[in-house]
């Protein structure tokens, strides 16, 4: 069951951030507040479940993967508070709780964000919880940056932003959209792939299609919620997209094409799978969770 998988992967990753949120000096209590508020306060994990479900695959030490797996969440949590903020979003609502600009102040949840940013390449950067290896450290490191900065995540926020009331056709949206939501999903399942120092490339080249399909699967997912579920199920205000005249997938090609292009999208990351064996089976299942989750 997924959910078992997700609950023990989950535990485990939860028990390597919360010691990061523990305040050095009195000063800097608020900002390690508003820090662990924006990380601990819910959210499904999946990034970091990838990572570990990729390390696996390729019957790597999970206890090398725990680094990986802290460093994807803290670069995920730090984007939703931005992305938040008045100047981008504006959302008031995350994971059934206020956003971080909300629950603290806007300056506070600015600097929360830009702390988590730092702190994750603190976290990949250590021997503790990752390869021995410095030269796969820093491949780890070079990955993780490029995926969250203007190649990848950053990029694609400042094509949404730029989109906003655009009529964008698929290749256009697709493109957004593997920067602004695959690259941080394909970094995580490549993260994972690098901490289990298997070097197989065919292998690594298997889960670079898996995670380049199962990423973009993930948005058009995301879009289709936001038409049919609501704001108590989401976590976040449903419709959101549809007020702000946002470029969506179900806009684009309807609701129901939408559904069986994630659906497509989801065979062709099982499709990358094939060589493996049972070790991959986690992969497999959180493909198949990831369109049909409904929050």
């Amino acid at each position: 069951m997924i959910l078992e998988y997700q609950k023990r992967c989950q535990a485990r990753v939860d028990a390597s951030l919360e010691p990061l949120f523990q305040a050095p000096h009195a000063e800097l209590e608020r900002l390690y507040q508003a820090m662990r508020y924006s990380v601990m306060n819910g959210g499904k994990r999946v990034r970091p479940l990838l990572v570990y479900a990729a390390c696996e695959a390729l019957e790597g030490n999970l206890g090398q993967a725990d680094g990986a797996a802290c460093a994807v969440e803290l670069i995920h949590a730090y984007s939703l508070v931005h992305d938040d903020l008045p100047a981008m979003d504006d959302d008031d609502l995350r994971r059934g709780q206020p956003t971080t600009h909300k629950a603290f102040d806007e300056a506070s949840a600015i600097l929360a964000g830009d702390a988590l940013q730092s702190l994750a390449f603190g976290v990949l950067s250590t021997h503790r919880s990752n390869p021995q290896d410095a030269e796969i450290r820093l491949q780890m490191i070079e990955l993780l940056s490029q995926a969250a900065g203007p190649a990848g995540m950053v990029g694609g926020q400042a094509i949404d932003l730029g989109s906003v009331g655009l009529q964008l056709d698929q290749q256009a949206l697709e493109i957004m959209h593997r920067h602004k939501t695959g690259a941080l999903i394909e970094a995580s399942v490549r993260l994972g792939a690098l901490a289990s120092g298997n070097r197989n490339s065919t292998a690594h080249q298997a889960l670079q299609q898996y995670a380049r399909a199962i990423g973009l699967a993930f948005q058009v997912q995301d879009d289709i919620l936001d038409v049919e579920s609501d704001t108590a199920t989401l976590g976040k205000t449903q419709g959101k997209d549809e007020a702000n005249h946002k470029p969506t997938y179900p806009a684009l090609l309807g609701l129901d094409a939408a559904k069986r292009y994630a659906l497509e999208l989801r065979d062709q990351a099982l499709q990358a799978l094939q060589p493996f064996g049972d070790s991959a089976e986690p992969l497999r299942k959180l493909a198949r969770y990831i369109v049909e989750r409904r929050s």
